[in-house]
């Protein structure tokens, strides 16, 4: 066998050994229903800006909350319109959102009653703007297009707009980490207790995946984060961290559900596919957006302060 014919077998071998990975990550990705090296590398690098933000620099996750619930506007704006179900101002609402999101990070050290000004009166704003926006589009649609307006500000907009509340409470840092760490757990352990034991539908005609067997394990594995953030680093009674971990199972169930139901009513399978392996930036963040104010309350309330 001469150099040219050696080189091509070589060649020939390793177009081989291409080819069954790709067939390989092609059996991963099909049985995960997406991407995973692309959600994977996505979710790492989402964490990592998220825990550093949180740790080193808070304007970093002010400016990731903006980005996600103007992102979050755009896509259910795009999906409403697209289907038929109207079309938000999404020019105010999404002006509106951030303004209010930047105006709860600069609560912190201010007297409470200054939450009109920097946050109440944005979204207010906003919502007087987008009833107006639409007057120039005439009677017919004028309901449908202002309420698909108004869904998308307090969806996408007034709920999550409670973890940027957080950063100017005691501890504002891990109150958030507490909230969204306690909520993946919850999706963690529903995830792997209903691959592995899910029987019972819990929803079978919203959600077919979901299972009461997952919903328990979202129990065991959220009263458990809940007692190591909400009392072993925040300080509260052992009891009051089980109540926020099984609350954070409730909203964020119900979260993912609500976003379930809109996606099945406007016929879709993702948001959007801002987020590569991931689909829209609502599918990802639906059950947290969905518990955000009661998190807020649980922990302003059950959490001592100062």
């Amino acid at each position: 066998m001469d150099q040219t014919q050696h080189s091509r077998s070589h060649l020939d071998k390793a177009q081989q050994r291409l080819d069954k990975a790709a067939e390989r990550v092609d059996r991963v990705n099909a049985k995960a229903g997406r991407n995973l090296p692309a959600a994977i590398a996505v979710g790492v690098l989402l964490i990592g800006w998220l825990v550093l933000s949180l740790l080193y620099f808070v304007p970093g996750f002010v400016a990731m909350a903006v980005i996600a619930a103007s992102l979050g506007s755009i896509e259910l704006h795009t999906a409403l319109r697209t289907h038929g179900r109207g079309s938000s101002a999404i020019v105010p609402i999404v002006i509106g959102g951030a303004l209010a999101s930047v105006g709860a990070y600069f609560l912190e050290g201010r007297p409470a009653q200054d939450a009109i000004l920097f946050v109440v009166a944005p979204l207010g704003i906003s919502v007087a703007v987008a009833l107006a926006w639409r007057l120039r589009g005439g009677t017919e649609g004028y309901v449908k297009d202002a309420s698909a307006s108004l869904f998308t500000i307090a969806y996408a907009g007034l709920l999550p707009l409670f973890l940027t509340l957080m950063v100017g409470e005691d501890h504002g840092q891990l109150r958030i980490l507490a909230t969204i760490l306690t909520i993946v757990a919850s999706d963690t352990g529903g995830y792997i207790a209903g691959v592995l034991f899910g029987r019972h539908p819990l929803a079978p005609v919203i959600s077919p995946k979901k299972t009461w067997e997952g919903f328990g394990g979202s129990l065991v594995l959220a009263v458990v984060l809940g007692f190591l953030t909400v009392h072993v680093l925040l300080g509260a009674p052992i009891w009051a961290s089980v109540v926020f971990g099984l609350a954070m199972v409730v909203t964020g169930t119900l979260g993912d559900l609500v976003e379930s139901m809109v996606k099945r009513d406007i016929g879709l399978k993702d948001m959007s596919g801002f987020l590569p392996g991931h689909g829209g930036v609502l599918d990802r963040v639906d059950s947290i957006v969905f518990s955000a104010p009661m998190a807020w309350l649980l922990l302003y309330v059950l959490v001592p302060h100062g």
